[in-house]
């Protein structure tokens, strides 16, 4: 294939254009606010993001490259097909039920990220232990957004595809340095635009190229390869409900997600712009399910690619672009493929700002910097998008699959994250022994399972293991979901445990180490003054208490309950008189 200097510069026009608007939502967020109020405004836009804008950002976190790349590769390949494409309905299910039930509470006690009521009720350490996995939910997300780009440019000009994902790379996380959620949520706009018009306009034609077969044909028969519906084995239905339960409940505890959702206007503004998003992923993974079925009824021997076909290559997760490069007109797969790699780039930053709010806000700042300064803490952020920009793309250069990232992606969140964020939003009296050994029993579960992407072998062998074409080890058995569960029983009962011996006398007070039961309060927790600074959140759901813009130790780690406890909690007093 031929260096095309036509592709070189679609790509470069789509970027400059991203980049545009990325420039100017940068300059609207430095003139938003007030100087002491940078960070959060980066973080969460100043909490004035409105429905519109609000619903397309949202749209715009999930349809990205690993989405619309992952939902092709996975109807085309035929061991999969449309019944194995997951994520359309997984991820539109999750915002869902994360609207309906998780939206309102977070919006409306007015955080700035997805760890500060974790930290609140749990505590500093336990923060810092739940950003790990939070961490990198984000960025084998990232790294599946980078794979998908540099797969996408591999395809318009004829160079190496690790090449191409560092170069990608390079450019998506410079890029997010320009800075905010403003920037991130207006280029949002331009990439949803980008892939609904490119790849729409591509469908009609690649379909009407000689070599593609009906895919209403295709679909059920047998013509070049299975039919693209695909289908699922009775041996294989335990797998398949493991795997929408992850996609479905892992992606809600997101700090992506909840970003969009603490900058909305209102609460109710969260629960609608969560819907709209629900819609959105829907409707834009319909063209990515038409390449894929495209893709899967061609003759290649009959094309420019030749033969044998992408599968035959190992270039499955590919497809996409391959599609529109090889059954469009120059033009338009010159289009569509820029638009497509506009699109990737501009969601690229979403997940990085996300993993470096939660380091400079609730790791940095409130674990070991209180006093910090505003411009401090901004530097910090730009640190670590460099940073975790970095550890991204080396993740995408050793994945095998976009889809396969984009699971692994919500492994660590849905069996961890998920199970603790019920527990600290709706089970009351749960308590930071309870969240430790949940952590560690969901962990220890998921870590034996073993995980064939990253070639590691299971410890434990449920029922109905096998063994591949690959000599990797294959549970059939929905082992996620039970670590899942196994990680929230475990929290309550623990919990529960905890506070019943400390509270009947059986443990001493002073065995408390933690200070999550007997020591209530004590400054290893936060207060809501603390995490609520902005003028314009609803305190109804908070309790009486005036907001304290200062960031002293003893108004950081102070438990939430103390302020129940007025008359009789020498502690608090000591601070109120401070």
């Amino acid at each position: 294939m031929a260096f095309h200097v036509e592709g070189l510069v679609a790509i470069v026009v789509f970027y400059l254009a991203i980049l545009a608007v990325g420039i100017w939502a940068a300059w609207k967020t430095k003139n938003t606010g007030s100087e002491g109020d940078r960070s959060e405004a980066i973080i969460v836009g100043g909490r004035d993001i409105g429905l519109l804008v609000g619903g397309f950002t949202m749209t715009a976190t999930w349809v990205g490259g690993g989405y619309i790349n992952g939902t092709a590769e996975a109807v085309y390949v035929p061991d999969y097909g449309l019944a194995w494409a997951q994520a359309p309905i997984g991820y539109s299910l999750s915002l869902i039920l994360g609207g309906l039930f998780f939206a309102k509470p977070m919006r409306s006690k007015g955080y700035v990220t997805m760890l500060d009521p974790f930290q609140q009720l749990y505590g500093k350490r336990m923060g810092g232990l739940l950003f790990i996995p939070a961490l990198m939910g984000e960025m084998f997300w990232a790294a599946a957004i980078f794979s998908a780009l540099g797969a996408t440019i591999s395809v318009i000009i004829d160079i190496n595809v690790n090449i191409s994902v560092i170069i990608s790379a390079l450019i998506a996380t410079m890029y997010t340095l320009v800075g905010g959620l403003y920037s991130v949520a207006y280029t949002d706009v331009v990439q949803l635009f980008c892939i609904f018009l490119g790849l729409w306009i591509s469908v009609p034609f690649a379909m009407s190229h000689p070599a593609v077969t009906d895919i209403g044909l295709t679909a059920v028969h047998h013509v070049y390869q299975a039919p693209w519906l695909g289908s699922i084995n009775s041996l294989d239905i335990y797998t398949w409900l493991d795997n929408f339960f992850l996609l479905t409940l892992g992606g809600i505890p997101w700090q992506a997600y909840f970003q969009r959702v603490l900058s909305s206007s209102s609460a109710t503004y969260a629960q609608v712009l969560s819907f709209l998003a629900a819609f959105g992923c829907l409707v834009m993974a319909v063209p990515s399910v038409m390449i894929g079925a495209i893709g899967a009824s061609t003759a290649w021997n009959q094309t420019e690619y030749g033969v044998p076909d992408p599968k035959s290559k190992k270039e499955a997760d590919m497809i996409l672009p391959i599609v529109l490069q090889y059954l469009c007109p120059v033009y338009i797969s010159f289009f569509g493929l820029g638009a497509v790699s506009a699109a990737v780039m501009s969601s690229a930053d979403s997940s990085i700002l996300s993993a470096s709010s939660m380091f400079a806000r609730n790791i940095y700042q409130l674990s070991f910097r209180q006093n910090a300064s505003d411009r401090e803490i901004v530097w910090v952020m730009r640190i670590t998008i460099l940073l975790f920009g970095a550890s991204a793309t080396a993740m995408a250069l050793l994945a095998s699959s976009v889809y396969g990232l984009w699971y692994l992606s919500s492994d660590l969140v849905y069996i961890i994250i998920f199970p603790q964020l019920l527990c600290v939003l709706f089970v009351k009296g749960t308590n930071t022994y309870g969240a430790i050994a949940g952590y560690l029993f969901g962990l220890v579960l998921r870590i034996t399972g073993g995980e064939p992407y990253l070639y590691l072998q299971p410890l434990i062998f449920y029922p109905g293991w096998y063994q591949d074409d690959n000599n990797l080890y294959v549970q059939r058995f929905p082992f996620k979901t039970l670590a899942m569960l196994t990680s929230f029983f475990t929290n309550v009962t623990v919990s529960y445990l905890a506070k019943y011996l400390f509270e009947s006398g059986t443990l001493p007070p002073k065995l408390d180490f933690l200070d999550a039961v007997v020591a209530r309060y004590s400054r290893e927790h936060m207060d809501k003054a603390t995490l609520v600074k902005s003028d314009n959140i609803v305190l109804n759901e908070l309790a009486p208490v005036n907001p304290r813009h200062s960031l002293t130790l003893s108004s950081t780690f102070t438990n939430k309950e103390a302020f129940n406890y007025v008359d009789s909690s020498p502690e608090l007093s000591n601070t109120e008189d401070n």
